[in-house]
């Protein structure tokens, strides 16, 4: 019996409903912090720390469970860590000076910042077609900024401009997280990086908290309409980073990109019919061009994708080799290096 078409198995509808499922994950942080900001409370960074104590928990328990060694030192965790929580400080932060849309097609900065990060420490080759895609897409980000300087008048924010270049400041330290995040994992594994993630990122978030926010928290009158955005704000976070690598393992990062893509559109619809505020035209153009430009970016051909299978499958096939003549040590038990390599080996497949 042939195997059934692309677009109609199984795996493939999962991918499309975790796909908006994430989606919808990353505008309900931007309604959250949109609407923590429209009642006055300014604290970025403590929105934040739930996330990172829910990752330290989670992940970190399951560390411990297992009993696995480290395999990356700890002051690299500490260091992505830091760019992680200011990244997420500064986004959160533009929400106080410009719109939840600006917010969400702004952060498509962070693609051609990982294609330069990836290309130049990862050695990741891009072909003609995926800089086509990244000049569009920027085209459109050119667009948003340019709407909210000739449209601040019909903007929320006192200062779209400002909140723009936050966004795209914070979006260049995700793509920083992200390629140390990508590199991390492919040294160890996804558990043991999630886990260092919300210790360190819980202990900075709390020496900044300490620092910064401590009178802005005292003078916040805490009523369930700001504690309400506060706690979704961190159990969407958690969600989103624990549903991600689902997405990765089931149809790959052509189509999470994709599916990242509506939250744009998302975003419009909650502030039309959520805020009642209207939208600059230009937006919907903006959003056509990164659309556009991130299909060209995330598309990729028949012949590519069979050599990228191939390369993992030699990779998966050399691992098993080296698991299995391990094995066959004399002397080497279940604590031994056989154990270690068959761990990295089930890590590997995982991701």
């Amino acid at each position: 019996m042939a195997p059934p078409a692309r677009w109609l198995r199984r795996e493939v509808f999962v991918g499309l409903a975790l796909g908006q499922f994430v989606s919808l994950l990353i505008t309900s942080t931007g309604f959250a912090s949109s609407e923590l900001a429209r009642r006055g409370v300014n604290a970025p960074t403590s929105q934040s720390l739930l996330n990172y104590i829910l990752l330290a928990l989670v992940y970190g328990g399951t560390l411990l469970y297992k009993r696995q060694n480290m395999t990356i030192k700890w002051y690299y965790y500490l260091i992505l860590g830091i760019v992680d929580v200011e990244a997420n400080y500064i986004v959160v932060k533009a929400y106080q000076y410009t719109s939840l849309t600006s917010v969400m097609l702004l952060d498509c900065w962070s693609i051609p910042c990982v294609i330069v990060l990836t290309w130049i420490f990862l050695k990741t080759k891009y072909g003609l077609r995926k800089f086509i895609g990244v000049g569009v897409c920027v085209a459109g980000l050119i667009l948003v900024v340019f709407s909210d300087v000739h449209a601040s008048d019909r903007a929320k924010g006192p200062n779209p401009l400002k909140g723009d270049l936050l966004v795209i400041g914070g979006s260049m330290l995700y793509a920083i997280s992200n390629v140390t995040e990508e590199y991390f994992v492919k040294k160890s594994n996804r558990i043991e990086v999630m886990a260092m993630l919300g210790v360190f990122g819980a202990i900075i978030s709390g020496i900044q908290i300490s620092i910064l926010e401590q009178k802005e928290l005292r003078s916040t009158h805490w009523t369930a309409g700001a504690i309400l955005p506060f706690i979704g704000f961190a159990l969407a976070m958690f969600l989103f980073y624990s549903t991600v690598p689902i997405i990765l393992k089931i149809c790959g990062a052509t189509m999470l990109n994709l599916s990242l893509l509506t939250s744009d559109m998302w975003a419009v619809l909650i502030r039309i019919f959520a805020y009642k505020e209207k939208v600059d035209w230009m937006y919907f153009v903006a959003f056509a061009g990164t659309a556009t430009g991130l299909v060209i970016y995330s598309y990729r051909g028949s012949r590519q994708i069979s050599e990228e299978t191939a390369q993992v499958t030699q990779a998966i096939d050399e691992e098993a080799a080296t698991a299995n003549s391990a094995a066959q040590v004399p002397g080497v038990g279940d604590d031994g290096p056989a154990s270690n390599k068959d761990f990295s080996l089930a890590a590997t497949a995982s991701r």
